[in-house]
């Protein structure tokens, strides 16, 4: 059995999978990678199959109807032959000398008598045009280089949340959870990471600057104009990780596991409102209020904790002066996390 699989989702991807791949075929023979072709109508399979027939006891192909990014990883998780899942994007990569240490740890971890559930490294924002890159680490939140439960998780400020590119997970606990990510979806690498998160007892947080997320394209999801245009599907995604929040006793939770979900999900509605007003229709206006109010619906007591949240009361202030100030707030957020 492979120690790691690591699954790239692929849709056109012929002009940057390449340096993707070529990164994770550093971690030689513990490293199953998949590439899933997602209906590709580039050069993207036979770049994939070129990888697979190349290395074929590290690269399968996986060759599907078009999906969407979620149907990729759900093809993944369900080939994957590793002890452990990653997802790496297609334009995307990873540092070596990072990689190495974390597929030496968590050999190490294997052969050990505890079961860790999620691992956790630092990720960079290769943002086009910039010299400086941001990284997002967790060392004050996070106990550095041992195993440790939810109960040592310290505070994270707001918008210091862990995203699919900080984490791997443990196969058998995305199949256990029954992770299933909606199809033709953007946005879904949220859900990624939030629904496993109940079911996680043990984590180890190594600060290395593993993963490399390249932002710079027009066309990528984190694009502002591009969010605005798929606004609907933000929403869907913004409704499941209320729905699946909810499902959950609210007492009954591990304090710490519910107070970072809760902030997760500060953090989503307020992207999702502040895309909402600032595409300036009064459609979009209604389903901010329309948002807000499935929330009280569904849990009205997570309704009352976010309704004062990342943003404060300003998100929902009425008229032109309340938006304005919502968005920005929403601008000081975006320099200093660097999300867009």
């Amino acid at each position: 059995m492979k120690l790691l699989t690591i699954t790239v989702p692929c849709y056109n991807s012929q002009d940057y999978m390449g340096r993707c791949i070529d990164s994770l075929l550093k971690g030689g023979e513990d490293v199953e990678i998949l590439i899933v072709d997602d209906g590709s109508k580039d050069r993207t399979a036979e770049i994939a199959d070129s990888y697979a027939a190349r290395y074929p006891s590290i690269v399968k192909v996986i060759h599907k109807e078009n999906g969407g990014h979620g149907s990729g990883v759900n093809a993944g998780i369900a080939n994957a032959g590793g002890l452990y899942f990653k997802v790496v994007d297609s334009d995307d990569w990873v540092r070596e000398d990072a990689y190495l240490q974390i597929l030496d740890k968590l050999r190490e971890l294997v052969a050990g008598s505890d079961t860790l559930d999620m691992m956790i490294s630092n990720f960079v924002y290769e943002k086009q045009g910039e010299k400086k890159k941001k990284v997002m680490q967790y060392r004050r939140a996070l106990p550095t280089d041992r195993l440790f439960s939810w109960d040592e998780v310290g505070r994270m400020h707001k918008g210091h949340y862990i995203l699919m590119h900080s984490v791997i997970y443990r196969t058998k606990l995305l199949r256990d959870c029954g992770l299933k990510l909606p199809e033709h979806t953007f946005y879904v690498d949220n859900l990624f990471v939030f629904e496993p998160l109940p079911y996680v007892k043990k984590m180890y947080y190594m600060d290395v600057n593993f993963y490399r997320y390249f932002i710079g394209r027009e066309d990528q999801s984190v694009n502002e104009d591009v969010m605005i245009k798929r606004i609907d599907q933000q929403l869907l995604v913004n409704r499941l990780m209320i729905d699946y929040f909810s499902q959950f006793n609210f007492r009954q939770m591990n304090k710490r596991v519910r107070q970072y979900m809760m902030n997760y999900l500060d953090i989503i509605m307020t992207v999702s409102s502040i895309m909402l007003i600032k595409s300036g229709t009064e459609e979009n206006l209604r389903k901010k209020k329309e948002l807000w109010q499935y929330l009280k619906q569904k849990n009205v007591i997570l309704y009352h904790r976010l309704r004062y949240g990342l943003l404060g009361n300003s998100m929902n202030l009425p008229g032109r002066g309340g938006r304005k100030l919502s968005v920005g707030g929403y601008k000081i957020c975006r320099k200093v996390f660097k999300f867009n």
